[in-house]
């Protein structure tokens, strides 16, 4: 399944780029939104009820105050694709919205292995969803007005990017999602779709730093920060009410699944993530190759590391060579290495596909 990369900008507004990444990709966008589970049998049935005004109102109301510019860019992506706004919106701020649904039905994904040491400094990250959003995303590689330009894989639908992304100032990201309990979540607080939008023009780690402390987010999140020009890597844990928690990673392998590791908070037990987590720390991590072994895995036939259904699946893998300076995509399993895009981590450049 070929994954796009759709060049854009720069733009005259953030309208106009949201309105040509959804003109370009209608037809996705709108499979993604007949298709999503979550949104057609939670998020939408909740939308037509009373009840869901207070929220809905609320999360445009600090969103739309606070990051203006992404949130034309989301009304420019409904009006290019033709989708309704509302379910744009919804599958938007979908962490925000389920924990107060009667009874949500949370996803919880992706597992990340990191090192710095002085023979390799490798950030590598499976990106796992539910088995309906396969073959639903693309790459946008946008220029900005400032000439900043930025790689971001995308779900349809969705702002660039909840998953991972990287910049022409050798900043790079990938994400972990965290199940804090409902108490720990602040109602119609700044979504984190917006932040990690945001974190894609960032000029330096210390920049993005200041982003992710000053984002006032209603739900917390796990960051992994990597500097291609520092080799420097950190995991940022934050939580609602300004609260985070950072780790440099060091020559000991970090392995982070979806749950907090080092920043005190409130979580739903998650076994899926305990077991990855467990599994991890029994394998060997002393080579890229073992790296990409560990994503990988599946021994265990109930929580596998390497996801393919019947629910959830890794929809692909990323490999970030700090020593390289590059960025490859490796799609089905990583232990096979079959990498279909390479990025240059100084310049987001397509190096091959």
């Amino acid at each position: 399944m070929v994954l796009e990369v759709f060049e854009v900008g720069p733009c005259q507004s953030s309208y106009q780029m949201g309105f040509l990444i959804g003109r370009r990709f209608s037809d996705l966008i709108m499979s993604r939104l007949s298709t999503d589970l979550i949104l057609q049998n939670q998020l939408l049935p909740w939308a037509r009820t009373p009840e869901s005004c207070p929220l809905i109102e609320a999360l445009g109301r600090s969103n739309r105050h606070k990051f203006p510019e992404y949130w034309d860019e989301l009304v420019g992506m409904a009006d290019g694709s033709g989708a309704p706004f509302l379910e744009i919106m919804l599958i938007n701020f979908r962490k925000e919205i389920l924990p107060f649904l009667p009874s949500p039905e949370l996803v919880i994904e992706c597992s990340d292995v990191l090192v710095v040491d002085e023979s390799m400094a490798i950030a590598a990250h499976n990106e796992d969803n539910i088995v309906t959003l396969l073959g639903r995303t693309y790459l946008v590689r946008a220029t900005l007005p400032n000439q900043i330009t930025f790689i971001a894989y995308t779900y349809a639908g969705e702002l660039p990017s909840c998953a991972f992304g990287l910049n022409s100032s050798g900043l790079a990201f990938t994400l972990n999602a965290v199940p804090p309990s409902k108490d720990e979540i602040v109602f119609g607080g700044i979504g984190r779709n917006f932040v990690s939008r945001n974190l894609l023009e960032a000029a330096s780690m210390s920049d993005a730093m200041d982003r992710i402390r000053s984002s006032e987010v209603s739900v917390g999140h796990s960051y992994n920060l990597v500097d291609a020009r520092l080799r420097k890597i950190l995991n940022v844990e934050t939580a609602s009410r300004g609260r985070l928690s950072v780790h440099e990673v060091g020559a000991d392998p970090f392995f982070h699944a979806n749950m907090y590791l080092h920043l005190p908070a409130t979580q739903v037990h998650d076994e899926n993530s305990i077991s990855r987590q467990n599994r991890a720390a029994m394998l060997p991590k002393r080579s890229k190759e073992d790296f990409l072994s560990v994503l990988g895995d599946m021994e265990d036939p109930k929580y596998p590391i390497f996801m393919t259904g019947p629910r959830l699946y890794t929809l692909c893998t990323v490999l970030m060579d700090l020593d390289r300076q590059t960025l490859s995509i490796l799609q089905g399993n990583p232990k096979n290495g079959e990498i279909s895009h390479v990025f240059s981590m100084l310049t987001s450049e397509l190096l091959s596909a």
